[in-house]
């Protein structure tokens, strides 16, 4: 099943609001502020803004947790991928899904040019779709019950 719909959509949706943390930011700073604002990522920017990687929960528990790593003296820089998988905001949201699957991520940073312009998650996504695939539920059945205009 096709997946309409693009990341600007899915942005405007759920809001393009940004959390990010300096590469220098403890690893127990950066969780208690996942935890203040219940997500679970946050973007690594530069002091100029560049994206440097995406800081999640996964990197605290296999990173830090299991490596016996103290998380308020571990820096988060220490601990994020260095490969970035981002999108742009006229990606689609099944570009999206393909990307998270081949990756095994949960997040992937939106860009236009070297901007960060928001952050999708693949709750996000599937929230999207459900959404999506309700609208086309809603729309068969009112077509199905003689209530859809014709053309």
């Amino acid at each position: 099943m096709k997946s309409s719909g693009t990341v600007s959509a899915v942005l405007h949706h759920k809001g393009a609001a940004i959390w990010s943390v300096a590469p220098e930011t403890t690893v127990f700073e950066a969780i208690k502020i996942m935890a203040e604002k219940n997500i679970g990522a946050l973007l690594v920017l530069s002091s100029g803004g560049r994206l440097l990687g995406v800081f999640t929960e996964r990197d605290y528990t296999r990173k830090v947790a299991l490596q016996g790593k103290s998380s308020k003296e571990t820096r988060v820089r220490e601990v994020i991928a260095p490969e970035i998988v981002s999108v742009g905001p006229e990606d689609t949201v099944e570009h999206c899904m393909k990307l998270i699957t081949e990756h095994r991520t949960r997040h992937l940073p939106v860009m236009e040019g070297d901007r960060v312009t928001g952050l999708v998650s693949i709750g996000d996504l599937v929230n999207w779709i459900i959404s999506a695939q309700d609208a086309t539920i809603a729309q068969m059945e009112q077509y199905i019950s003689g209530g859809y205009p014709s053309a």
